[in-house]
């Protein structure tokens, strides 16, 4: 209830064994936060197609394109860093449009950095390739970098290719890939 903006009081009380337990109770009612979806405020369909337009409907990660339903709102920064802004002041620079599988991924790795955790600072989030994959200078405070590939329709047989070679070499299919990148750009 508390995620759809309801207030609630928990307080502590005796189970039937005995143990102390957590029960609740409503809040100040008066402090119902409308509007709100999940604890923070609900996009309204506008927001949402204003980003779709400006993205080609495509994932700001693996950059592939997908209906507009498959697509969900994420903060660049993580609102757990920064919050959210001001629901009439809204910027849509401060937004992307993700995949699920992208928005999982994002999700799991922010979860376990340091600055997720500890420092919150909105600008170590703002160099991370998390927030800028265009452009970024860690990952999630490793120093590493990324290439989401995505294959889709006609591009699977190239992929399914890839994975034969990369199984006839006895090796994962991210270490083929990168061996191949190795070899073409080593003939420059």
């Amino acid at each position: 209830m508390r995620d759809q903006g309801i207030p609630l009081e928990t307080f502590r009380v005796k189970g039937k064994d005995e143990r102390s337990i957590a029960a609740y109770r409503f809040a100040d009612l008066s402090k119902i936060r409308r509007g709100f979806l999940g604890g923070r405020r609900a996009f309204p369909k506008e927001f949402k197609d204003e980003l779709a337009h400006s993205s080609g409907c495509r994932c700001h990660i693996c950059l592939s394109q997908f209906e507009e339903r498959y697509l969900q709102i994420d903060h660049r920064i993580p609102y757990e860093v920064v919050g959210d802004v001001k629901f009439d002041e809204r910027d849509s620079g401060s937004y992307m449009l993700l995949c699920g599988s992208c928005n999982r991924a994002k999700s799991w790795s922010c979860e376990h950095c340091d600055n997720w955790t500890n420092k919150k600072s909105p600008e170590v989030c703002a160099g991370c390739y998390w927030a800028s994959p265009e452009a970024y200078e860690h990952v999630a405070m490793q120093d590493s970098r990324r290439l989401d590939l995505v294959w889709m329709g006609d591009e699977v047989a190239v992929y399914d290719e890839l994975q034969e070679q990369a199984s006839a070499g006895r090796q994962p299919i991210p270490e083929y890939v990168k061996k191949v990148l190795r070899q073409i750009t080593s003939r420059k």
